[in-house]
């Protein structure tokens, strides 16, 4: 017993030989990599079809098929690190990557492509929850809030940038740079961890404690995963139920989760720690990061796809509109991390929270179809400012109670469970602005057949008249623009329904705030022992 504790008591007092901030930003710089790639082949895909002979929807397998191979490596990251060690498995992600970003930079086919960014969605989902794992253990509680600020920053940062640098880099060189340009940060990454990060005292103890790899998780895992990312992405397009492909999806998907969740309960050394979600916070945090991703994405994809399909904005300009929150974002996060020293962070996650929810609430009142630019960029900071008081707090009050050995399996499980809300948010909101928007244009068409809509029509002919046109076509044209006009406000109510649901669901997760496990004094987050 006296030895065991001697054991315990060094690993509870044991620090990196390096200054943490210099292993924080060499860690975030391989995650930033990793975030970049998710998001900045996207505008490449129109390309990338052309130059390999395939269509627009065979281009898209390009980014489905990189999700499904993150996601599915994120959840069996901890049973990974305790197989291989923490350094060893993050510098195999890192130089694999890497390597898999060349290949795809040099693909000759569409097939081949595709083979590769399985390889490259595998290596990269090991090396987001690494990052956060490293974090962790590397900082003590009371600067641990900080050090999710400047991971905090990467996921930020990155995603914003993505688009605008694909683009770019495409139309002045290739398609192939965007992936080329990981390979001298992966290098220099690869460098910099060989050179500064060590495995804490703990993880040999984790490792010597391994059975054998768990082939029955692992199978439903992938089978599970493969089904949910296929149905979120191709879903809508193949209307839902409506499809017996999709149907059949939906049921492996939905029978492959349950049976992964039951299995792992009860197997003594689980691929996935589903035991996590028996600690209260973890769970909570992780229902708070699923609803985070659906809110992040979901309202990422909303304002752009509004401004270009009822404004005619150019993808530039709804770009710009979203860019003025990522960088006020930039600049506040780092705030947030202090606060979080300070402050509890169920105090801070539920600022966060009421304060989105009134940012949906007055995205509510303000869109319409004559909003201005400047009212728009306005809206998305509303929404997206709200962030930062999640992210960092969600990440920081989850570890609350996770035991220092189980860190690995827990930054694995929240990453996935972000991943997943963003997929649905993307999913949710595309399907319903369109079902909405039947909706809403049935019940505007029933105002078509009285008499003050006749007189609109006429008294636009008129006007179309006196411009020049016939009688017949100034006619014809008049009900053209008054059809289009119904339609733009149909989408519109379609859009506002979106934002309500969004409201909603932050008001919830705003009362679920409260009943966190509450910080210790000085900026702890809780026992990890």
């Amino acid at each position: 017993m006296s030895a065991a504790t001697s054991v315990m008591a060094d690993e509870a007092a044991w620090t990196p030989k390096v200054n943490p901030w210099t292993i924080g930003i060499v860690v975030s710089l391989a995650a930033f990599m990793e975030v970049l790639d998710t998001s900045i082949a996207n505008v490449a895909l129109p390309y990338i079809a052309g130059n390999l002979g395939a269509s627009n929807d065979e281009s898209t397998w390009v980014l489905t098929t990189y999700l499904v191979a993150n996601a599915i490596v994120l959840p069996m990251s901890g049973f990974l690190v305790g197989l291989l060690g923490r350094k060893r498995f993050f510098m195999i992600c890192i130089i694999f990557f890497t390597l898999s970003s060349f290949l795809c930079g040099i693909a000759p086919s569409l097939g081949m492509l595709l083979l590769f960014r399985v390889m490259q969605g595998a290596f990269g989902g090991g090396l987001q929850p690494m990052v956060q794992a490293i974090l962790a253990d590397t900082f003590p509680p009371a600067k641990r809030g900080m050090a999710f600020a400047l991971y905090g920053i990467t996921m930020v940062c990155a995603p914003a940038i993505g688009p605008t640098l694909g683009g770019w880099i495409t139309d002045s060189y290739s398609w192939r740079w965007i992936f080329y340009i990981n390979i001298p940060v992966g290098i220099l990454a690869t460098l910099l961890v060989y050179q500064l990060l060590e495995d804490p005292p703990y993880l040999s103890r984790v490792k010597a404690s391994l059975a054998r790899f768990d082939y029955i998780g692992f199978a439903l895992l992938v089978l599970g995963v493969s089904a949910l990312q296929i149905t979120l992405d191709k879903g809508q397009e193949d209307d839902w139920f409506g499809s017996h492909f999709i149907a059949a999806l939906i049921v492996t998907a939905a029978v492959s989760l349950i049976a992964l969740v039951i299995w792992e309960w009860f197997h003594r050394e689980p691929l996935v720690d589903v035991r996590l979600f028996r600690i209260f916070n973890f769970a909570s945090c992780n229902l708070m990061f699923f609803a985070l991703g659906i809110a992040i994405l979901g309202g990422t994809v909303l304002i752009p796809l509004f401004l270009q399909t009822i404004m005619g904005y150019t993808a530039e300009i709804a770009g710009l509109v979203l860019s003025g929150s990522a960088v006020l974002l930039l600049f506040l996060i780092p705030v947030v991390g202090r606060l979080t020293s300070r402050f509890q962070a169920r105090h801070l996650i539920a600022f966060g929270w009421i304060t989105m929810a009134l940012g949906m609430f007055i995205s509510c009142r303000q869109m319409d179809t004559q909003i201005s630019f400047q009212a728009a960029a306005w809206l998305r900071i509303f929404q997206y400012l709200p962030v930062a008081f999640l992210m960092v707090p969600i990440t920081a009050s989850a570890y609350v109670g996770i035991p220092r050995e189980r860190t690995n399996a827990a930054a694995g499980l929240m990453n996935f469970t972000r991943n997943i809300g963003m997929s649905v948010g993307t999913s949710a909101v595309t399907t319903i602005v369109e079902r909405r928007s039947q909706y809403h244009q049935s019940v505007l068409a029933v105002y078509t057949r009285s008499e003050r809509f006749d007189a609109e029509v006429r008294a636009l002919a008129a006007r179309l008249t006196h411009a020049g046109l016939n009688a017949h076509f100034a006619h014809r044209q008049a009900l053209d623009r008054m059809y289009a006009m119904l339609g733009a406000q149909a989408q519109t109510l379609s859009y506002i329904d979106v934002y309500w649901l969004f409201t909603v669901m932050c008001l919830l997760m705003f009362l679920l705030s409260f009943l966190l496990q509450k910080n210790t004094s000085g900026g702890e987050t809780g026992p990890m022992h």
